[in-house]
């Protein structure tokens, strides 16, 4: 017996299993923007209900940034311990539990203890996604495995605008949005305790995808023996600060779109239902990037290329990709808007993926979930800072200062990161495991 699994039991085999798995990585990934994008919707229209000021959403949304960002740390610790079966368990009933539960808020404070609470929920998402994949996928296959898990944010933020606001004008009030959305992770959490579990004992594995797995994972057998690493000790390694910068200096790009752009459409006079066709663009765009990000860096690695240099080359990509959110400062027609953004999601996307995977590369599989964690950590800090500005500058000037910011930071992460990892990628494996 297993996490709950008895192997005696012969079942047929699943081809491509892990695909399936990444499958619901994706879905996973899909209902936790749903859920999150639920409030980001309805802003334009709680802020005229409630009297919010800009700075007043802020504080809703950093109350859950610094769940979030403490959270990613701590469950990505928990993952590695418990495993990612259970963890991803505990994290999605309990965030979907809390998503239904702000039907009952009432102002202000209520939102932000509700939101703070679903961000503590939420952050284990990626950490064990991210360990998940680490565990199913070999390495020339983890760019479009994370491509795949990681664009569900852009489906669950692409289709959260058309879900919320119907069932808002459907049912005259914005209390069932939540309840309703926030069902959608029990139905998940059926799948999901019935497909996932470790490659080594699951029931519905082929020997030759178990075969193929563990020889890709041969590599780390004799990290998986040692204690596991500190995090005083992973924070000690150039690469541990490179995946931290890539993600603490990029997360905030596109959570200023994620939580603003409705409100950034209307602050250009745009209305929201006006807006309705375009906001669900730049969420496309992103899904794209992602699997670009991913195609790219697989298909330099199939062509003979390093794995740290294809990497780096999507790394530089997205980062000056990103630039072009600068051209919006300069227009207020809402399809040239749409593109500016598209194109800034686009490139964010590419970057966030291989900043993702990063981990799984450069770490062994027990520390993953870790890095990973810590990495969420430093974009939730990044975030946090970045949402009190958003929204002390969209009171007292506009959202311009907001765009230039977002379009040069990048820039500097990726120069920082392609420094920090310029190191052969071998080091960190051994040295991270001294403690």
């Amino acid at each position: 017996m297993n996490d709950g699994v008895s192997v005696a039991v012969a079942r047929r085999p699943i081809p491509a299993l892990r695909w399936w798995i990444g499958g619901l990585l994706f879905a996973s990934t899909v209902i936790n923007y749903i859920d999150r994008q639920t409030l980001s919707v309805l802003a334009p229209l709680l802020k005229k209900d409630y009297h919010w000021t800009n700075q007043d959403y802020a504080w809703i949304v950093i109350s859950f940034r610094i769940a979030y960002a403490v959270g990613q740390t701590v469950s990505g610790r928990l993952i590695d311990l418990l495993g990612t079966r259970r963890g991803l368990t505990v994290s999605v009933a309990w965030y979907s539990l809390v998503a239904m539960a702000t039907s009952m808020a009432t102002g202000l404070r209520s939102f932000a203890a509700f939101r703070f609470l679903l961000g503590a929920g939420e952050s284990a998402n990626w950490p064990g996604a991210t360990k998940a994949v680490a565990e199913w996928f070999p390495k020339r296959e983890r760019g479009w495995a994370v491509a795949l898990f990681d664009s569900g944010s852009s489906i669950g933020g692409a289709v959260a605008p058309f879900l919320v606001l119907f069932l808002y004008h459907h049912f005259g009030s914005w209390r069932p949005a939540f309840l309703i959305t926030g069902t959608l992770g029990f139905l998940w959490l059926i799948a999901w305790r019935r497909l996932y579990h470790p490659p080594a004992s699951h029931p519905r594995v082929s020997e030759t995808e178990r075969a193929m797995i563990h020889r890709d994972h041969a590599e780390d057998a004799a990290a998986r023996e040692e204690p596991k690493p500190r995090w005083s000790a992973l924070l000690r390694l150039r690469h541990t600060w490179g995946v931290i910068i890539a993600r603490s200096l990029s997360d905030p790009v596109w959570f200023f779109i994620t939580d603003w752009f409705p409100i950034y459409l209307v602050a250009k006079g745009i209305t929201l239902e006006g807006g309705l066709i375009t906001l669900w663009i730049p969420f496309v765009a992103a899904d794209l990037g992602n699997f670009f990000g991913g195609g790219a860096s697989s298909q330099l690695i199939r062509r003979g290329w390093p794995v740290d240099r294809a990497r780096k080359a999507v790394l530089l990509f997205g980062g000056l990709g990103m630039v072009s959110l600068m051209a919006a400062v300069f227009s207020s027609k809402l399809w040239a808007l749409a593109a500016f953004f598209a194109v800034s999601t686009f490139a964010y996307a590419a970057f966030s993926t291989m900043a993702l995977v990063l981990p799984s590369d450069l770490f062994p599989s027990r520390s993953v979930a870790s890095v990973s964690g810590m990495s969420g950590t430093g974009a939730g800090i990044g975030t946090i800072i970045s949402t009190w500005l958003i929204g002390y500058a969209a009171d007292h000037y506009s959202f311009d200062p907001v765009l230039i910011a977002a379009s040069t930071i990048p820039l500097v992460a990726t120069g920082l990161v392609l420094w920090l990892l310029r190191q052969p990628q071998t080091a960190p494996n051994r040295s991270a495991q001294r403690t």
